[in-house]
Formats: structure tokens, C-alpha cells, sequence
């Protein structure tokens, strides 16, 4: 049995028609799932202020929900999200410690396929540049003693009269002791003397009469 020309040319542009409306039909609905574009902050960005997380997807979606966790475990999301077609925003609390933080999102994209991921970002404040003024705190109550310190030093100087004049009555006496008992003891031994000299006079006298 002979084919014509045209029954094969025929055949064969059926097998490709069928063949190509296959891939279509596969590839029709992963090509219709959303996906996330973009996110503020990024994937592993290190920030230095955060006011609110931005996420853009490739296309409308719904039900958005995102929550931002922190360290310790502990949520800074503030409120809940907003949506403007493709976009969705999540405000955050006015203050966040510095750390690790990751955002978890989960919305429904266009054709009813969930999407959800975590970004995860480094949030630096300005704590770091506080500690010196925290260390400087301590400085004023440990110059406090200083003042204290400073009378106890004024307080020997004096003083210093006093112990100065404590020890000058002290050798006063002493030195009126020395010179009063100095001369007093010269007229005794000049008085015993001279009356040791007259009774030697006296007993060569009455030996003499005798």
C-alpha cells in the first residue's frame, strides 16, 4: 500500500501538535506559580536601622502573612501586613536590639499555590557605640572617693599642728624639769658644803680648847 506525500506530511505535523500541546499542558502550570523578586533587607544583608520589611513578588497575591523574629526568639513585627497588589509590607517595632533576625513570610499566589520562605538578615544598631558612655558611668562613682579622699589627705595636715603642739608641752616640762631641778641641786651641794665646812671648824675649835 502506498502513502502520499501528504499523509505523512500530515501525520507528522499531528505527532508535533500533539507532542507540543504535552509540554504546555506540563509546563503551563509551573510557570503560573509566583515567586518572590526581591525583599528589603535581602538575603544575608547586615542593616544598620530598620522601619519596615518590603517583599515584591512576581505577581499579585493573597492573604500575606510575615513575621519577623529576633533574638531570643522574640517577634518585632508590629501590626498587621499590608498589600498593594504584588508588594507587602510589614512594619516593625520603633526599637530593635542588634542580632541575628529572619523573616518568615507565607502568601497565596495568584493561582491558589502557597509561597513561604525565611530571609534571614543582620540588624548592627548603635548599641556597640553606647558601651563607651556605659563604661564612663562607672568612672563618676568611682570618682566619687576622690573627694573623700582629698579630706583624709587634709585631715593629717591638720592635725600635723596639733601633734606638733602635743609634743612641745611635752618637752617643756621636761625642760623645766632639767633646769629646775639643776639649780636647786647646785645650792644644795653648795649649802651641805659650806655647812660640812663650818662643823669641821667648830670640832677643831673644841679640840683645840680641850
Amino acid at each position: 500500500m502506498k502513502t502520499s506525500p501528504f499523509a505523512a506530511l500530515t501525520a507528522i505535523l499531528a505527532a508535533l501538535l500533539a507532542s507540543g500541546l504535552l509540554v504546555a499542558g506540563t509546563a503551563g502550570p509551573a510557570l503560573a506559580h509566583d515567586s518572590l523578586k526581591s525583599s528589603s533587607p535581602a538575603k544575608g544583608a547586615e542593616v544598620e536601622s530598620l522601619d519596615e520589611v518590603r517583599l515584591e513578588f512576581s505577581a499579585r497575591v493573597r492573604l500575606p502573612f510575615v513575621v519577623l523574629n529576633g533574638p531570643g526568639g522574640a517577634q518585632y513585627q508590629a501590626g498587621e501586613p499590608q498589600q498593594d497588589g504584588a508588594v507587602v509590607r510589614q512594619a516593625v517595632k520603633p526599637t530593635l536590639p542588634g542580632g541575628k533576625y529572619t523573616i518568615a513570610f507565607r502568601v497565596v499566589s495568584s493561582d491558589g499555590h502557597p509561597i513561604e520562605g525565611e530571609i534571614p538578615f543582620t540588624l548592627k544598631t548603635p548599641a556597640a557605640e553606647e558601651t563607651p558612655a556605659a563604661s564612663a558611668e562607672p568612672s563618676s562613682p568611682a570618682g566619687q572617693p576622690a573627694a573623700p579622699a582629698s579630706t583624709e589627705a587634709a585631715a593629717p595636715v591638720a592635725s600635723a599642728p596639733a601633734s606638733s603642739a602635743a609634743q612641745d608641752p611635752a618637752a617643756t616640762p621636761a625642760a623645766a624639769e632639767d633646769g629646775g631641778t639643776s639649780f636647786p641641786v647646785w645650792l644644795i651641794i653648795v649649802i651641805g658644803a659650806l655647812v660640812g665646812i663650818g662643823i669641821g671648824f667648830l670640832l677643831s675649835a673644841r679640840k683645840s680648847k680641850q
